[in-house]
């Protein structure tokens, strides 16, 4: 059995996808179990032995803060939290964001600054290791005291309460604790506040948004590389020199990949009649290369943002110290995902507009792709697809961080809507594979109708794609056809093609 151990030390967004994608086990460092039980002493001898009150420890929540809760009920105000908090509603979050929710939950509470229990940790960590996932529901969080809502979802199973998804089955919380033998965990003064506040309902979904924009980008370079032989494309903007001289790190990277790609291509020896190419072409480095720049920045923050500690209050035990702040604010990570679903936008669109130019019947091609056109409709359609996404996604871009809506009767004045940003960003992410399926669609059968070959690696492109969806010769249900684009585009491994 592998373990991956969690010792508080910095994790990037690389690691952090290992550690989801290799199904290891979690276990905690001797380090990170003393950081977790000296800051729970220092709590329990401050709040045993000072008449000070501590928000959310021995107050009220929100605009109850000044109301002071007696030393015998600081166990059941926290349970009360969790309880009163889970108002999630909407559709149910997908397991594969449950599960990061569940691992920066660990990663964060396991860093000493939350007063927790030990055990509330380790049952963390049993369910993850598991695979007992709560059910979570995506409405419900204003991104700034914490994600609230849906981080009372993922911990109710703690307390025996609430759905979790367990052998393919979604069962009652306590089935699951039936099951292991295991009891409810009786909270102590400030681990349901510590379980609730934080920004993991955010992270998780930025996590993988940004991991998926690294994916769609490179392999956006890959099939725009297939759209510009098959339309005959110009190599010329894709020159070093030219590109080196705009001084912009992910344009120069942009026309390096595509013009490795289009080595050894015979379309490229093929006499162009035509001086330039439309912008979808020509400007692939500027475009894509604007949205890796933005894709890197974000990345920047959310990797900060997964290694936080974003509960409030802190404890500081060396310090002696409990501070009541706002690190649970969720504006850095909704500004940063305003910004990442834009350049993940731009992307669909751009590629959209190439598969405009493919179906155009220009450059030698057949109109729609298709030998018969007229009598076949052929690619007509798709287009329109791609279009209607293009047009959702650019709706979806509307910033939730600009929207505020004062809450708590005035104490929280100010919220991120991070969550709402988060879930657009999804929803664009998303889209993205189903408008580069329909992209490389169009590619491979427009490359079909050249005589000539493509490079080697787009070649081998071409035909790992056509062992999965077949060449178009007359007009065919084209529905399964593009889901089997999506599901090849999905599981693409640019590994596999030496890049």
């Amino acid at each position: 059995m592998e373990y991956y151990e969690i010792n508080n030390e910095y994790i990037s967004l690389t690691e952090l996808d290992e550690i989801i994608n290799s199904r290891v086990f979690l276990r905690l460092s001797d380090k990170a179990k003393e950081s977790i039980k000296k800051c729970r002493a220092y709590l329990d001898e401050e709040i045993g032995q000072s008449d000070k009150t501590y928000y959310g420890i021995n107050t009220g929540f929100g605009s109850l803060c000044n109301t002071v809760i007696s030393k015998e009920n600081l166990g059941a105000l926290q349970k009360n939290l969790v309880l009163s908090h889970a108002c999630g509603t909407g559709e149910e979050v997908p397991k594969r964001i449950i599960k990061r929710m569940l691992l920066l939950k660990i990663i964060a509470l396991s860093k000493g600054y939350s007063g927790v229990q030990l055990d509330t940790v380790e049952r963390l960590i049993f369910m993850y290791n598991e695979n007992i996932l709560p059910v979570v529901y995506r409405q419900g969080s204003l991104g700034a005291s914490g994600d609230l809502a849906p981080l009372a979802h993922l911990s109710l199973p703690l307390l025996g309460e609430g759905q979790v998804h367990m052998l393919g089955a979604k069962v009652h919380a306590l089935d699951f604790l039936k099951k292991y033998d295991l009891k409810p965990l009786e909270l102590r003064s400030k681990e349901g506040l510590a379980l609730l506040n934080g920004t993991q309902f955010m992270s998780a979904y930025a996590s993988y948004s940004v991991s998926q924009a690294k994916k769609l980008w490179k392999q956006f370079n890959f099939i725009a590389s297939l759209s510009l032989d098959a339309y005959l494309g110009r190599i010329e903007p894709f020159s070093e020199n030219v590109n080196k001289i705009r001084k912009q790190k992910g344009q120069i990277e942009a026309a390096r990949e595509i013009k490795n790609y289009l080595r050894g291509s015979e379309l490229q020896q093929v006499d162009k009649e035509h001086v330039q190419d439309p912008y979808s072409f020509r400007c692939i480095p500027q475009v894509h290369g604007a949205s890796k720049d933005a894709i890197d920045y974000c990345e920047t923050i959310v990797e900060n943002e997964i290694n936080a500690v974003t509960d409030n209050p802190t404890v500081f035990p060396d310090e002696k110290q409990i501070v009541s702040a706002g690190n649970f604010h969720g504006q850095p990570l909704a500004l940063a995902m305003d910004f990442l679903a834009i350049s993940v936008a731009e992307l669909g669109s751009i590629s959209e507009r190439r598969i405009f130019k493919l179906i155009s019947g220009t450059r030698a091609l057949p109109a729609f792709l298709v030998a018969k056109p007229g009598l076949n409709s052929g690619f007509m359609i798709p287009q329109y697809t791609a279009a209607s996404i293009v047009s959702q996604n650019k709706q979806l871009c509307t910033p939730s961080s600009i929207d505020s809506i004062d809450s708590s009767n005035g104490q929280e004045d100010h919220v991120s809507m991070g969550a709402n940003a988060a879930i657009k960003l999804y929803q664009i992410v998303t889209n993205c594979y189903t408008i580069q399926a329909i992209e490389l669609m169009n590619a491979t059968q427009a490359i079909d109708f050249r005589k000539e070959k493509t490079s080697p690696v787009l070649e081998k492109l071409r035909k790992d794609y056509r062992d999965f969806v077949p060449f178009v010769n007359e007009d065919v249900y084209l529905h399964p056809n593009i889901n089997k684009s999506i599901q090849f585009v999905r599981s693409m491994k640019l590994e596999d093609y030496g890049k």
